[in-house]
């Protein structure tokens, strides 16, 4: 086996602790001595161990003289719940340390990999670098820029709409595409919709997996005027994550303290002209540590999320119909741009089917 054969385990068992690490990143951890792998770790959740000092630990003494494969760069600092993985490297007597990327935590930043050179393991960079990047894209632009990384789900018919001129939505969708849903959930710390959405279609936002249990999403609404029905389903839920509110100082304290009675978290943010300043808002979401953001939004949010360039991704379930009409609504709304050139582009654009529809991914390009 290869270099890259080893990194890509590394990766694969970093990918099992998807949707549980945050705000960490995901990592895997590969040991290998006289061509054979001698144990392995990943990163289960925040807080406890990492995966090189699980793989480590798991062999003691027999680690000496080893290769250690990881898909990001140790870790070197103090001031966090786990010791730094550079000591027990060190402490360890491998002789060489291949990691996929840097981790771009100003705190580590390279420091790490010279902290193992200067012990005398042989360090090496950038095996399966863009796959690394790819699978903690949301921890890199969290730590970078203190926001998390928006990822824009759409259902939608052929021609773009996401609901009937009546307002019908359920389902455009098909089932596989639903069940998707409910998977990326799972896997986000927080879901995101605007008031429209609750009013329409009262919807829980919870992770419901097919025959196991799913980490429900920390619900986010952006509500400027508390307009939310105290009788909404999401008001109401038994889940272990949060229900927030997201207000201006034109929402009434009245409101404001009945839904705090129900359990849910009201946030007073900065905004103007009655409406949310979202730049400001992905700003407080990162400092409370929500690293990875799903956008359920409808056409009006999308819409400005995409104009204040805060969108990062975008999915989209398109159904195989048509639903046609200038009063059904799209699944962007807002200014419509005034030439092509306005237009927002997609990179790395994946299309596949999925069931009925057709399941497409892309990246912006601002």
């Amino acid at each position: 086996m290869t270099d890259q054969d080893y990194m890509k385990l590394a990766l694969q068992l970093a990918k099992r602790g998807l949707g549980k690490t945050s705000p960490n990143p995901m990592v895997g951890a590969v040991l290998v001595k006289s061509g054979r792998i001698i144990a392995t770790g990943y990163h289960h959740k925040a807080g406890q161990a990492h995966a090189e000092a699980i793989a480590l630990a798991s062999v003691g003494k027999k680690a000496k003289g080893a290769t250690l494969y990881v898909n990001l760069e140790p870790c070197c600092h103090m001031g966090k719940r786990t010791p730094p993985c550079t000591k027990a490297i060190i402490g360890s007597g491998i002789k060489r340390m291949v990691a996929a990327m840097k981790d771009p935590n100003p705190k580590v930043a390279g420091r790490g990999i010279r902290e193992l050179a200067g012990a005398g393991i042989k360090t090496i960079t950038g095996i399966l670098g863009p796959e690394a990047k790819r699978l903690n894209e949301a921890y890199i632009k969290w730590i970078t820029t203190g926001r998390p990384f928006v990822t824009m789900k759409v259902a939608s018919s052929l021609d773009g709409k996401i609901a009937s001129a009546m307002g019908e939505s359920r389902w455009i969708s098909g089932k596989k595409s639903r069940a998707l849903v409910h998977q990326l959930r799972n896997e986000s710390d927080a879901v995101m919709v605007g008031i429209g959405t609750i009013l329409k279609d009262d919807p829980r936002l919870t992770a419901r997996l097919a025959g196991k249990k799913g980490c429900d999403p920390i619900r986010i609404i952006v509500d400027s005027r508390l307009r939310i029905p105290l009788e909404s389903r999401i008001l109401h839920l038994d889940s272990a994550a949060k229900t927030i509110l997201v207000a201006t100082k034109q929402a009434p304290n009245d409101k404001i303290r009945e839904i705090e009675k129900l359990g849910a978290q009201v946030l007073v943010a900065e905004g103007s002209n009655s409406r949310v300043d979202l730049a400001a808002l992905m700003d407080e979401l990162g400092r409370i540590g929500i690293t990875n953001l799903l956008l359920e939004g409808g056409s009006e949010l999308n819409a400005s999320m995409l104009c204040d360039r805060l969108v990062d991704k975008v999915i989209f379930f398109v159904a195989p119909q048509i639903i046609g009409g200038q009063d059904a609504k799209s699944a962007v709304g807002g200014q419509a741009v005034r030439s092509l050139s306005q237009a927002f582009n997609l990179s790395n654009l994946q299309v596949s089917r999925l069931g009925k529809d057709l399941f497409i991914r892309g990246y912006l390009v601002y």
